[in-house]
Order: C-alpha cells, then sequence, then structure tokens
C-alpha cells in the first residue's frame, strides 16, 4: 500500500482531499485518465469529475479505484468523510446539519416540498435549479443531499417521522419518470420500521403550520430544536418556549393526517396517475 501523506491545510476538507488523493494515486501510476477509465470499464470523464471535485462517484466505482490502487477501504473512506462534511452546504445550514447527524428522533413537516432526506437524485436536481444552482455548484449539492439519506439506513437509523402536505404530492416534476421515481422511493422509504410517512390531506382545511416547511431535532441531551424553512431562508429555533409552541402545533397537525396505512394508499393512487413511458 502506498504510504501515507501528511494531511496539508490545502487538503483538510474532505471533499478536496478526496479528489487530492485520487489525483495523486493516478499520478504515481502515470495512468491517463483514458487508462483508468478501460481498466476500470467506465467513462474517462466519471474519473475526471471525481478528481476535480464535481463528484464524489458511486460507491461501486471507489471500490473498484481502492482495488486498482492497492489501497483497501482508503477511497471509500474518504467518500464518506466528504458525504457526511457539514461544509459542503451553504451557510446557513451548517449548523443544522451537523445536529441532523446526532439526532435520536426527527420529525418533518414539508408543505411545499419532500425533504431532502427522501428526495430522489432527480427530485433533488430539480429543485436545487429552481433555487437557482447549476453546473458544478448543483452536482455537489445533489450529491450532498442524496448522500445524507444514509443516516436513514444505518444499522442505528434513528426514528424518522415525514408528514406531507396533500399539495406536495400533487406538485409533479416536469420529467415524468423522475416524478414516478420519486413517488416509488417514497413507497419503498415507507416500509422501513425507522420511517413513518403520511400524508396530510387538503380536506384537513387550515393548520396551525400552513406555510412553514419544519423539522424537529430530538439530541442526545434531550433537547429538541425545531428548523423552519422558506423559499428564501432558513431558521434554527433553539428557544424552549418557541420550539414547544411550535412542537404543539404540530402534534395537532399530525392528528389531522391520514395514518401511514391509508398514505402509502394516497400515494399509490398518485402513482396510478403518472403517464408511462411509451413503449417502444
Amino acid at each position: 500500500m502506498p504510504s501515507r501523506r501528511v494531511v496539508t491545510g490545502r487538503s483538510q476538507e474532505p471533499r478536496r482531499r478526496f479528489a487530492e488523493e485520487l489525483r495523486l494515486l493516478r499520478g504515481a501510476r502515470g495512468e491517463s485518465l483514458r487508462q483508468v477509465g478501460e481498466r476500470l470499464g467506465w467513462d474517462p470523464s466519471t474519473f475526471g469529475k471525481m478528481e476535480s471535485g464535481e463528484s464524489l462517484g458511486s460507491p461501486e466505482i471507489v471500490e473498484a479505484l481502492d482495488q486498482h490502487y492497492g489501497t483497501p477501504g482508503l477511497l471509500l473512506t474518504l467518500r464518506e468523510l466528504a458525504l457526511a462534511d457539514p461544509s459542503q452546504f451553504r451557510e446557513q445550514y451548517r449548523r443544522y446539519m451537523v445536529l441532523e447527524a446526532e439526532a435520536v428522533s426527527l420529525w418533518h413537516f414539508g408543505v411545499s416540498t419532500v425533504h431532502g432526506l427522501l428526495q430522489t437524485p432527480g427530485y433533488a436536481r430539480e429543485v436545487l435549479t429552481v433555487g437557482g444552482l447549476k453546473d458544478k455548484e448543483l452536482n455537489q449539492q445533489v450529491e450532498a443531499r442524496t448522500g445524507r439519506q444514509k443516516l436513514l439506513v444505518d444499522e442505528d437509523a434513528p426514528p424518522f417521522r415525514s408528514i406531507l402536505s396533500e399539495a406536495v404530492l400533487r406538485t409533479p416534476l416536469r420529467d415524468a419518470q423522475e416524478w414516478r421515481e420519486q413517488l416509488e422511493f417514497l413507497l419503498d422509504v415507507s416500509e422501513r420500521p425507522n420511517i413513518a410517512l403520511q400524508v396530510l390531506p387538503q380536506s384537513a382545511g387550515l393548520y396551525g403550520l400552513v406555510s412553514t416547511d419544519l423539522m424537529f431535532l430530538r439530541l442526545l441531551d434531550g433537547t429538541t430544536v425545531a428548523y423552519a424553512e422558506s423559499a428564501h431562508r432558513g431558521e434554527l429555533i433553539e428557544e424552549n418556549v418557541s420550539v414547544e409552541r411550535l412542537r404543539r402545533a404540530y402534534d395537532l397537525m399530525r392528528d389531522l393526517a391520514l395514518s401511514p396505512v391509508e398514505s402509502r394508499k394516497f400515494i399509490l393512487r398518485m402513482l396510478e396517475e403518472v403517464p408511462c413511458e411509451p413503449s417502444i
């Protein structure tokens, strides 16, 4: 195995360190991107994007690179660190991201969009594009957002409840196939024992959180914080009285939502309305 290099100030940021390690390992072998692509069976541009920091690649590709360079587990570990690094998110979200990773349970309400923890790459890309991201930054944010889903599938994954307004499920993506994949993904995750997914029907009428996307995080010390988000800004709420007021509103709204079983049936009906791709 190649000797370990000292982590320099330039490479302390996990995503940059991952890309740097790939470049150094390939340089030590004297290989071109094309040669790596030919030997491993992937498009050379895929490795180019990884070495530039634009992409972290899939676990399968990174595992193949570990085998190719004789660094078992090293690159996979660096990829995991890059995915978990809060610094890849915009400043206003960074403290929230740290707390989200530490939470022992999570409760969410979505009035406008599916939460990032439940988004497919296609859904995340369209939401972030509408928000003004593009090119390299867009690709990085899509990867960072979907990478957070590891939080919900680990062996010790925390319980997560997500209540989605019916409006969320009636606002499709422009690409029908991407929308179908998002609905199918919601059905899949709703079967996990730690995830409860509920739909708040329009027939419930007005409710206390009518204009607020909200997440509650219960932390190890027993305290609960809330994160409220609009289209233009997010706010981390830690003051006990304010959090408790929001929790009461959430509990009242949860009583109006469909049960998890009825919610699955509702999503299935939405899925039936999505146009199928024409057969070839």
